[in-house]
């Protein structure tokens, strides 16, 4: 694992959209797994401004996204199919629909559902690229603390620190979804490539325990230690301590 320090934000972000823009360009077919949130934001639009001056072509690329709010439809504003077609599929429409994967939050049978979803990494997979961030409790995709190494995709009981945390892109805290369906930590593990974006002061607790070398369940991107190939793209105020 490497760990960067890139000084700020936009100089991360930029870098993370030029290697999931070369990872594109140089094979037509990518599998990219996405993640959303503010932290993502700026990589995303980085990612369609150069698309756009390479006219790339992406009708063959396929994206699978980590996870989804229980109980919110696609049209939901606040749903994650609502932000990545904001935020990208929309702002660049040469994805093809049907390679656009995300899990349904609404779906009335969740149990079928996760099972789907998690069958379809595993056919489709693995990512090429999986982008992550994570949480100021160590979590990644919605796989919180005590969260299981061998975990698939499932639904999740999210911590009230997570909801506090997501309460800020809605009305009110109390319409804050108390679940997920999110891809386990086996399904972000069988990505070949994996970068892990954090930004700001309060994200630096995290990052510390994460350059710390030790595997912790209660620090759950710890697991990534497992994997062959993680970079960690920091700014300043995110760095670990030393």
């Amino acid at each position: 694992m490497k760990i960067i320090n890139l000084g700020d934000k936009e100089k991360a972000s930029f870098y993370t959209a030029y290697e999931l823009f070369n990872q594109m360009n140089e094979n037509p077919e990518s599998k990219l797994g996405l993640a959303t949130g503010g932290t993502m934001v700026d990589v995303y639009s980085d990612l369609v401004k150069l698309m756009e001056l390479n006219d790339l072509d992406v009708s063959n690329v396929e994206t699978f996204n980590l996870d989804e709010y229980v109980g919110l439809s696609a049209d939901h504003p606040e749903s994650y199919h609502h932000y990545m077609h904001e935020v990208l599929f929309d702002r660049y429409p040469h994805f093809k629909e049907e390679n656009v994967h995300l899990p349904i939050g609404d779906a009335k049978d969740l149990d079928a559902e996760t099972a789907r979803y998690e069958q379809l990494v595993k056919d489709k997979g693995p990512a090429d690229i999986q982008i992550l961030g994570i949480g100021e409790n160590g979590h990644i995709g919605f796989n919180e603390p005590g969260t299981e190494k061998d975990s698939i995709t499932r639904v999740v009981d999210l911590t009230e620190s997570t909801i506090q945390a997501n309460s800020r892109y809605f009305d009110n805290e109390e319409d804050v979804p108390k679940q997920a369906i999110s891809m386990g930590l086996s399904t972000i593990l069988s990505a070949k490539r994996i970068i892990l974006l954090a930004f700001g002061e309060k994200k630096k607790d995290a990052i510390t325990k994460l350059a710390s070398g030790i595997q912790d369940k209660d620090v759950p991107a710890t697991v990534l230690y497992d994997h062959p190939n993680v970079e960690v793209y920091v700014d300043n105020a995110a760095a670990p301590e030393q």
